[in-house]
């Protein structure tokens, strides 16, 4: 495996905080940019302050800042705001989730840095978008799922319910990463940076858009349905003797062989109620009293050696803190440790593999952990100059 990175020479400047501006960044950091994070004197990213769980760090910042540099500056001190006008002109990217107009009136914003840097790569995240009714409204993740109709279409029947991690943060984030990575492309065959925004709004209504397109199509509310599926039958939690196993069909020949071989009523393979895909999710209902009369004969583990057998999708529901244990990535060498100011932690590695470079899994920076050091560099630079 060749010892470069990705990324290698590639320099970011970081006007972040929270989920998504902050995933995007790790994400580059991890594949060898240099990340410079910017965080408020004493304070830092509010994210810092979520929770204190991981060894008296937030579960959030170790997630999100690995492998940074953290740069602990006023904005409102002329003195820093030149420090950071000096790195923008030497950086390739500039990436921030300020309030809206924030990084406009700090003499931040595309226009001017872009004059100062035609290479540089602006990419700003909001949550709404610069103009339209809603540009100058607050956003968070709950209420940009609330927007986007995430909650119509999560929970059961009776109770909508917000996705349990941040999800209109991640998709934003990982949004925003690539296109840091289309814009750097576009620059290595034009010469020129450019100006980008992401949304959250518009990230989330790309992942909404099937619900929405069928919703809108049948003129009639979104079925929530819990851990099953609005489309796809038998698909979700079914009981078994000893708890609950969750499977997926996804054709009318994994059908016709979890009838036959499962349930033991090859008959049901062409019964017209079940012999489709939109048959079967009609009389869902049936279709479960089926499955469960059959499985109530067979614990979790009898079950999942069964359909896995016979070639059909299948999984138990784990609590989250399993995650770090999982042993398909224990097997895979994918947890591995990483430092952080109060000591190591045992980290997820990111889901892109390679056989001809790897990521690096650098430590989380203590807050203002190298502002001198990018301080006296610049100061440097500017003496040279």
């Amino acid at each position: 495996m060749s010892p470069h990175l990705p990324l290698d020479g590639v320099t970011v400047l970081a006007l972040e905080q929270a989920v998504a501006g902050p995933l995007a960044t790790r994400h580059l950091a991890d594949h060898g940019a240099r990340v410079l994070k910017v965080e408020r004197p004493g304070v830092g990213d509010f994210a810092r302050e979520y929770d204190h769980s991981v060894g008296g760090e937030s579960s959030y910042f170790v997630w999100l800042n690995r492998g940074k540099e953290s740069l602990a500056l006023d904005l409102r001190a002329a003195e820093d705001l030149r420090l950071l006008e000096s790195v923008a002109a030497d950086c390739d990217v500039l990436l921030q989730n300020l309030r809206p107009g924030a990084v406009e009136r700090l003499g931040l914003g595309a226009d001017r840095l872009r004059e100062l840097n035609p290479r540089l790569v602006h990419v700003s995240i909001s949550g709404y978008g610069p103009d339209g009714p809603y540009a100058g409204r607050k956003a968070y993740d709950l209420l940009i799922q609330c927007e986007t109709g995430v909650l119509d279409v999560t929970g059961t029947a009776q109770d909508p319910c917000k996705v349990g991690f941040s999800v209109a943060d991640i998709a934003t984030g990982m949004y925003a990463y690539s296109a840091v990575l289309t814009a750097l492309y576009d620059r290595e065959r034009t010469g020129r940076g450019c100006a980008v925004h992401v949304p959250m709004i518009g990230a989330m209504a790309e992942w909404m858009s099937q619900p929405a397109y069928r919703s809108a199509a049948e003129g009639r509310p979104f079925t929530r349905t819990g851990a099953s599926h609005a489309s796809i039958s038998p698909y979700g939690p079914y009981r078994c003797a000893d708890g609950v196993v969750f499977l997926g069909i996804q054709s009318d020949r994994e059908w016709r062989v979890f009838a036959q071989d499962v349930l033991g009523r090859p008959e049901l393979g062409g019964d017209e109620r079940f012999a489709t895909n939109v048959a079967r999710v009609r009389h869902d209902a049936l279709i479960r009293v089926v499955v469960e009369e059959r499985f109530a004969s067979l614990s979790r583990l009898e079950a999942t050696r069964l359909l896995e057998r016979l070639g059909i999708a299948n999984a138990v529901a784990r609590p989250a803190a399993e995650l770090v244990e999982h042993p398909q990535l224990v097997a895979r060498h994918r947890l591995v440790p990483v430092e952080t100011p109060s000591g190591p932690m045992t980290a997820v590695m990111p889901p892109v593999e390679s056989a001809d470079w790897t990521v690096t899994m650098g430590a989380v920076p203590r807050l203002g952990e190298h502002t001198e050091a990018v301080r006296a560099a610049h100061a440097r630079s500017g003496a040279r100059s």
